[in-house]
């Protein structure tokens, strides 16, 4: 009858039905794949300028200037290294999503972008989006272990270590101008959830949106979005963006689960129990050296699922989270050369729950309303130095400070008043790092990093990072990446203790020692190919373990984990228009310390996107697919493997000033799901079926 954000409840029993996948339907979904793919295949390899007004003799693909290459648009990354470099010479392999592809593909929300990441993959359990990276994502884990970024300041908090993707995200997509996705180990220069990898976000500036813009939207469910903004550049140099959303949902009318089949629990039908609410408020300023950005969201959420061992089909069990900051960042040149960058910040976060439970088995009310809470605000101070010396090195060092001055978790019955957990903690991190790109010769660079992180609450820990760039020819390039990681146990796992759960403040970090080979290829008519080859021994995994203290369920080291795969992805893009990307993973994600598969864990991933004018640069029709293979649930049953495609036609400016997109999403009505997590009954949740968004923007 008791819950956490992430965990079980007392008495809930597992259901243990097998869900066996259906070999046959698998292997048409695996053939259609196989079909579409080798469809978008032929069209990026067969696109030429027959369709541009001024057709050119086609040049060979290696016999091509990198001045040529150019133009092929070759992206640049802040995250990978703190400063703006190409992604051929940053030590990872880096994935750029555009604002142009978030328009052209209708996403709707960060959890969108993700899903069409090579290697990503994301399950949604109708309350939080979870994402996978290299065939790990962990049940119910709160992406603690990536490091989500919004132009360069950290937005997971400072008590579960969560980084919200769905619509929790507290930005609008509309204020993206790129997502930079860097994979594999980063903590030689940002704090403990750069384990997995880094997702940078940056954000428009007010340039960026001439005036004032305004956006509606309709969808299935009962949506709907709108969103208002403005943005200028004014003539002393101040340049303002402020915007503010809001998004109201009715979700499913009907959820069927079949788990809570019984007349007494409404035969496993949870009613107008899926809703979901957002407002947003966003503000950035600049002037001079300095940049002020504001931001704050908060998302109400009903949750039909009846999870944590709460009362089926009633519409109070639900969770608020609110996330908000302030961040100043001072960017000049301080003499010499040397260039210093500082921020200061101050943080909050608040997590608000209420579940409704049934103790009248126990001999007490039948409805009582149980509040779960987790309060956190922090500030800090960032400061670097950089430096270009003898043209062939620049070197970063810097430091940082963070204030966690609330750490509170709380959990009570309201009527009887009954308190299980009044939590309430401080602590503080202190960091140093520095970086050092050495240009040995032309065509080879030696990428160094190192980071000190010094935790009150465990001490302290050093992570290196090392990357060597090769480029053989100058269309090619060959990174060797090695790295190392930690993740901090945070709060929740170390401290929160309710009947049912037990804290363990003993609990060390974990690590992880990566090694990577990344083939990086260009070639003439606009392509781009990369592979990657990986291998993550994770250790010392923090995770949680049934019943161990006292019939209580706590987190502890007990896992260990060798991930190792191989992706492959390659694009195209042709100045007239026509663009797309076709990428494919294999990932095997090996439990050490236990003979049971890895849940939530698919051994292949494929995703195809496919963007072609229509009416030139105005009119376009884009497809994007996913696939993601079978997986293991928590159970220890297989769900089968699914493919999904969407469908958008999207227009700017064939009426002045308008933008019109209609999307069409699960456009073939596929019947997949997800992995439930150990709060859930349900061994799978179900996604929804087929369904529609249509949106309108204006440029005054």
């Amino acid at each position: 009858m008791f819950l956490k954000k992430s965990g079980k409840a007392v008495g809930i029993a597992r259901h243990l039905d097998k869900h066996l996948s259906h070999r046959a339907s698998l292997q048409v979904v695996e053939r259609g794949l196989l079909l579409v793919l080798l469809s978008f295949l032929f069209v990026l390899l067969n696109s030429t300028r027959a369709l541009a007004q001024d057709k050119q003799p086609t040049p060979s693909l290696l016999d091509t200037s990198i001045e040529d290459l150019m133009k092929i648009d070759i992206d640049s990354v802040y995250g990978a290294s703190k400063f703006k470099q190409k992604v051929t010479e940053a030590p990872a392999s880096v994935t750029i999503i555009t604002s142009e592809d978030i328009q052209k593909y209708g996403y709707h929300t960060l959890a969108d972008i993700l899903r069409n990441v090579r290697g990503f993959y994301v399950t949604y359990d109708r309350n939080y989006s979870y994402v996978g990276v290299r065939g790990y994502g962990p049940p119910g884990d709160y992406n603690s272990r990536i490091a989500l970024m919004i132009d360069g300041h950290r937005l997971n908090d400072n008590i579960y270590d969560q980084a919200l993707l769905g619509t929790e995200f507290p930005i609008d997509v509309d204020l993206i101008d790129r997502v930079e996705v860097i994979r594999g180990p980063n903590s030689s220069l940002y704090a403990a959830n750069a384990f997995l990898g880094v997702i940078n976000i940056i954000t428009k500036r007010g340039q960026d949106l001439k005036k004032v813009s305004v956006a509606g939207e309709v969808a299935s469910f009962g949506t709907y979005q709108g969103r208002i903004s403005y943005g200028n550049k004014f003539d002393n140099g101040l340049e303002v963006l402020l915007s503010g959303s809001f998004y109201d949902s009715h979700g499913q009318d009907q959820l069927f689960f079949k788990e809570f089949n019984n007349p007494i629990t409404n035969n496993g039908i949870a009613v107008n129990a899926d809703d979901d609410e957002f407002h947003q408020l966003f503000a950035n300023a600049s002037w001079r050296h300095f940049t002020l950005h504001g931001v704050f969201g908060s998302r109400d959420k009903g949750i039909p699922t009846a999870s944590f061992g709460t009362v089926f089909n009633d519409t109070g069990t639900r969770t608020v989270d609110a996330r908000g900051y302030l961040d100043l960042k001072y960017d000049r040149e301080v003499g010499h050369g040397w260039l210093i960058s500082s921020r200061t910040y101050y943080d909050q976060y608040n997590y608000d729950a209420t579940y409704v439970y049934d103790y009248s088995a126990s001999g007490g009310p039948s409805r009582v309303l149980n509040k779960d809470s987790g309060h956190g605000k922090w500030w800090g101070e960032e400061v670097t130095l950089s430096k270009q010396l003898f043209e062939r090195q620049r070197l970063s060092v810097g430091s940082e400070y963070r204030d966690n001055f609330q750490q509170d978790q709380g959990n009570y019955d309201v009527q009887p008043f009954v308190q299980y957990l009044n939590d309430r903690r401080t602590s503080n991190i202190f960091s140093l790092y520095a970086q050092d790109e050495i240009h040995l010769r032309s065509n080879l660079v030696l990428n160094l990093g190192l980071r000190y992180d010094h935790y009150s609450i465990f001490g302290g820990t050093t992570n290196p990072r090392a990357a060597l760039i090769f480029s053989p020819r100058e269309k090619t390039t060959i990174k060797l990446l090695y790295g190392q990681a930690f993740r901090a146990p945070n709060f929740f796992e170390l401290y929160y203790a309710a009947p049912g759960n037990a804290a363990n403040p003993s609990l060390r970090p974990e690590t992880v020692k990566t090694m990577e080979l990344v083939w990086e290829q260009y070639f003439a008519h606009h392509f781009r190919m990369e592979v990657s080859g990986f291998y993550y021994p994770i250790r010392e995994l923090i995770s949680e373990e049934e019943g161990v203290a006292n019939g209580n369920d706590l987190f502890a080291n007990a896992g260990r984990l060798d991930i190792r795969g191989l992706d492959f992805a390659l694009s195209r893009k042709l100045p007239w228009g026509l663009e797309g990307v076709v990428s494919y993973s294999f990932q095997d994600a090996v439990n050490l310390s236990a003979r049971m598969p890895v849940a939530n864990s698919p051994k292949h991933l494929g995703q195809a996107r496919l963007s072609v004018p229509l009416i030139k640069q105005k009119l376009f029709a884009s497809m994007d697919l996913q696939y993601v293979g079978k997986r293991a649930t928590l159970a220890g049953n297989y769900m089968g493997a699914y493919l999904v495609p969407n469908f958008t036609l999207f227009s700017r400016n064939v009426i002045k000033g308008w933008e019109i997109s209609a999307s069409l999403y699960n456009v073939l009505n596929q019947k997949y799901g997800d992995p439930g997590t150990d709060a859930h009954i349900q061994d799978i949740l179900f996604q929804d079926g087929r369904n529609f968004r249509i949106k309108i923007g204006y440029r005054f």
